[in-house]
Parts: C-alpha cells; structure tokens; sequence
C-alpha cells in the first residue's frame, strides 16, 4: 500500500502546472507597438481594441474599459442609479469587491444565501430578501460558472430591479447558449494577474444599454459625456481610464481565448467524469445542463462522511502534499471584519439617515454559504485547467490514494 505524501511517500504528481500569464510572444510584440506609438494612455487604439474584442465576443453592444474589476462593479452600480439608500442584493461567496463596492457606491449589502451544489446565489431566497428599497442585484458567475439568469432576471424585472453580472472569473462563460456580461442590464469584467484574460490590472464594463453605457463611460472618463467637448463635465466621475499598455495586453489575451476556453472546457468535463469514481468528491453543478463553464476555478464539493469524517482541511493539505495544490476559498463575506465588526455599523453609509433600514452583519446568517466554507467547499486555480488529461487523472488518482488511506490521517 504506496505510503501517503504527507507522510514522508512518494507524490502522486511530481511534474508543475502551467505558467501564468502565459508564455506567448504576442504580448511583448503588441506592447512594442504601444511603445512605438507614442501614444500611451489617452486616445490610443489598443484599449479601443479591447472593448472591441471584448464586447463582440461577449454579443455585447457597448464595452467601456476602466481600471480594475473593482472599479467596474461599482461605477456599473452607479451607472444604473444605484447610490445612497439603496439596497443591492449580493451572494457571500465571492471575492469582497462584489460587496465593497456597493458600500463604495454609497449604497447598502444585502447577503442572499447560495445553491450549495451550484455555489451561485439562489434565486427563490433572492426574492425572498428584494425590498422597496432594492435597486440592483449582482450575480455573480462563480469560478466562471454562470448563475441561473433566467429566475434572476424575472425577478428583477417584476420589480424593477437592476441585475448587474460579475463577471470577473467567467470570461467567455455560457449561459443557456448566451454569452455572459450581457444578459443582466450590465456586466462587470477584471483582467487581474489572475485572470482568464490579464493584463496584470484592468477592469470592463458590458452592457446592451445605450444609456447604461454613456454613464459608465462618463464617470470613467471624469464626468465628460461621449457627445461633449474635452473640457466638457457634466457627471461627477473620475480617471478610471485604462493605458494603452493594458488594452494591448488585453487584446493578445482574447486572441488566446478561444484556445484556452476549450481547453479548460475539454479538461474540465473530463474531470466532471472522472470523479465519478471518488464517492465524496464532485465538481460544482451547473445552474442549467446546457451552461458552458468558463472553468477560472475548479470549484469542488467535499464530503467528510465518504471519507471517514476526514475534515475538508485535512483532506486539502493531503492533497496538497500529493502535488495538487488546492485551497478552501472564501470565507463568508458577513464574516470579515469590514462588515462583522459592529464598530462600523455607526459609519456611512449604514446609518445614514436616508437609510432606513437596520444593518448588523453579525446577525446575517447564510447556512449553505457556512457549509460551503467551513466544510465543504475547495477549489484548484485557473492554471490547473490549462494543463492535460494526465494532469486530471493525477488529481483523482490523489483523492483516491487519500481514501485509501484514511488511516494514515488521523486527525488530533
């Protein structure tokens, strides 16, 4: 019987993973081009290109590049109105930008619990949690895979909410045949180092709406308006712009998508199969059969009884030692200190007196959200669905060496 990793045996994977950013030659030659142009931030083509690329990939009609994923939720939440004594409805599983931006917004967080299989937010408790003081949700299209839109939208649009999608880890992702960033009123994308699509930074704002799209682009460009003069401000915005430098990453970037999409696409629903041998062990569900996972994340679901009560922290540092590096991902966003600590909760914009609601995220309990992370929720990174079939195979193999050998894991 092989002797576990952890435990002084040999490693069920010796060979590395992919690099990223990727080693491809096109980036330093369309940064070169940047260079060569003089023309580096204002007025250049290459950020041009980007919304270009990105919006006709995505069956978009408008793009606006900014800054960073961060930036691109909450000027997307102020382009659709949303501002002081609202209430936008969030998951609390997702990176803290998706929440923190909406404080940035002037506006309030409201957490709605998720799916536990499909680890996206669950429509029948978002509607369960809209109020008269609801302006917008944001769905968030977790380890890239898409939200159920349909529900979300019919909600949304009964009530006349604002859906806002965040995209930031599902470049390319498919819902019931639609690409995401479009299909809500507007979609929030980052092309951060860790990204399906990086430029090390950046962010992008998608949208079908004209109108939408003119205050993004205003409030990115410090209050000029598409149609006016240079010295022509008429929106309180800022310099979100995106460099040169950046778009041209960018650019090369969603040249290589379509390539790493389907690779990604191929390893992951390879894997799907694979595990079906390890009892205990799956990937997240799709919201709908016929979604297409952009796979930033394998995002998986760990149950403790199939493997002897092993913890999922355990479980996760055996399979680390085996050369299957995986982490336990988020924690609850009511948890962080910036919305658990009460001392807060005296601080704009949560007792502001046009606010009229009662804020105490130390009472805001989400029971999936907390199994998720304290129990059974782990992912791999988004350089594990650029490798090979061997490298899927490695990862089961791992999770199967692991359940033989539960009795090298004893928990203290």
């Amino acid at each position: 019987m092989p002797v576990l990793a952890i435990n002084g045996g040999e490693k069920t994977r010796t060979e590395g993973w992919p690099a990223w950013p990727p080693d491809d030659p096109g980036f330093l030659e369309n940064l070169g081009k940047v260079i060569e142009s003089k023309v580096w931030g204002v007025g250049g083509e290459w950020t041009r290109k980007a919304e270009e690329m990105m919006a006709e990939y995505h069956d978009a009609k408008f793009a606006a590049a900014c800054t960073s994923g961060t930036s691109a939720i909450e000027l997307t939440l102020r382009a659709c109105g949303v501002g002081p004594g609202s209430e936008v409805i969030v998951p609390p599983y997702t990176f803290i930008a998706t929440a923190s931006s909406v404080v940035a917004a002037g506006a309030v967080p409201v957490f709605v619990d998720i799916d536990e299989e499909t680890f996206n937010i669950d429509p029948a408790k978002t509607e369960e949690a809209i109020t008269d003081r609801t302006a917008a949700i944001i769905a968030v299209h977790i380890g890239g895979s898409p939200a159920d839109m349909d529900p979300i939208m019919e909600i949304a649009r009964s009530r006349g909410v604002k859906v806002i999608e965040d995209c930031a880890q599902a470049h390319g992702a498919i819902y019931k045949g639609r690409k995401v960033g479009a299909i809500g009123d507007a979609g929030a994308f980052s092309f951060q180092s860790s990204k399906n699509v990086t430029a090390g930074e950046g962010g992008m704002v998608l949208t079908n709406d004209a109108d939408i799209y003119s205050r993004a682009w205003s409030i990115i460009n410090v209050g000029r308006v598409p149609e006016g003069e240079w010295y022509d401000h008429r929106v309180m915005g800022w310099n979100l712009r995106m460099t040169q430098f950046q778009g041209a990453l960018i650019s090369r970037g969603m040249e290589l998508l379509p390539e790493h999409f389907e690779l990604r696409a191929k390893n992951g629903e390879y894997l799907r199969q694979r595990l079906e041998d390890v009892e205990g062990v799956c990937l997240q569900k799709l919201t709908h059969p016929d979604n297409v996972s952009a796979f930033h994340l394998y995002v998986f679901l760990y149950d403790p009884e199939a493997f002897g009560g092993l913890s999922r922290d355990r479980f996760i540092q055996a399979l680390g030692a085996e050369g299957i590096p995986c982490a336990k991902g988020y924690n609850p966003l009511y948890r962080e200190g910036v919305f658990a600590a009460t001392v807060h909760m005296d601080a704009f914009p949560f007792c502001a007196p046009y606010y009229e609601g009662e804020c105490d995220y130390t009472a805001v309990s989400c029971p999936a959200c907390e199994r998720i992370c304290d129990e059974r929720g782990f992912w791999m990174s988004q350089r594990t669905g650029l490798a090979d079939e061997q490298a899927m195979d490695d990862i089961v193999n791992a999770m199967l060496k692991i359940r033989d050998n539960l009795g090298e894991l004893a928990e203290a």
